[in-house]
């Protein structure tokens, strides 16, 4: 009758460890890769959605290359992964404030702006496989945080930022109070505009301009973090931009 009762209790004990394995995530990886430029600019561009990897949660999105080849469903994990969700959410809420209203300076309707984060050199990732879906992790604890910098515009031209910014010539310069971009009655001027009405209700920046050596300007705005030295001169350009130049 012991023994009988010992056998009862190692069933139940094994089928409930048996129970917490199905529960689990499965996570398979492997060995860490480096895509990209050592010379270029890749970017994180987030989707809003997260995952829990590794027990934390994580920002999902695109990750774009220098060569302007992305990678879908990225995974930013390690250090700014949280500031970068609350700054995505940030921006979203910012959106849904304004987005709809006209920009007085030019009436034009205000455009919804994306934020995304760019990474100086080759970019460190890992697949790795979850519950039978493929993510590509960014390790970005094996990044020189002077090496990233958040920044925002348009969200159609986060692809045409990289670009520009991965062309041999393109500057950043800032555009003085008083600027006629402004008052231009197109995109440019509504996204230069509004980044500078995004800074009075954010921990964001605005009011600089992408200058490519072929094509139109780029508006565009930083985070305050990520704010890497690496990328010092777009995120705080030191030249001032005059449209009869």
């Amino acid at each position: 009758m012991v023994a009988l009762k010992y056998v009862i209790v190692g069933v139940v004990v094994v089928v409930v460890v048996a129970a917490a394995l199905v529960l689990l995530p499965t996570l398979h990886r492997v060995p860490v890769q480096y895509v990209g430029s050592p010379s270029g600019y890749e970017a994180f561009v987030p989707s809003g959605q997260t995952i829990n990897y590794n027990g934390h949660t994580d920002p999902t999105g695109t990750l774009i290359l220098s060569n302007g080849n992305t990678i879908q469903n990225a995974v930013w994990d390690g250090k700014y992964a949280g500031t970068i969700i609350q700054n995505h959410n940030q921006i979203v809420q910012l959106n849904n404030q304004f987005v709809g209203q006209t920009d007085p300076v030019n009436n034009q309707p205000y455009v919804p702006l994306q934020d995304f984060y760019v990474i100086k050199g080759q970019v460190p990732i890992q697949q790795a496989t979850l519950n039978g879906q493929t993510y590509y992790v960014v390790e970005t604890n094996k990044i020189n945080p002077a090496n990233i910098a958040g920044f925002y515009t348009y969200s159609p031209w986060v692809p045409k930022f990289e670009v520009a910014i991965n062309t041999p010539g393109t500057y950043a310069a800032v555009l003085p109070g008083n600027s006629p971009v402004f008052q231009w009655t197109n995109t440019t001027g509504t996204v230069a505009y509004q980044t500078k009405i995004y800074q009075q209700y954010s921990n964001f920046f605005g009011g600089d301009v992408l200058v490519p050596t072929n094509g139109p300007i780029i508006s565009y705005g930083t985070t305050s973090s990520p704010f890497g030295s690496a990328l010092f001169n777009f995120i705080t350009p030191q030249q001032v931009y005059n449209p009869s130049s």
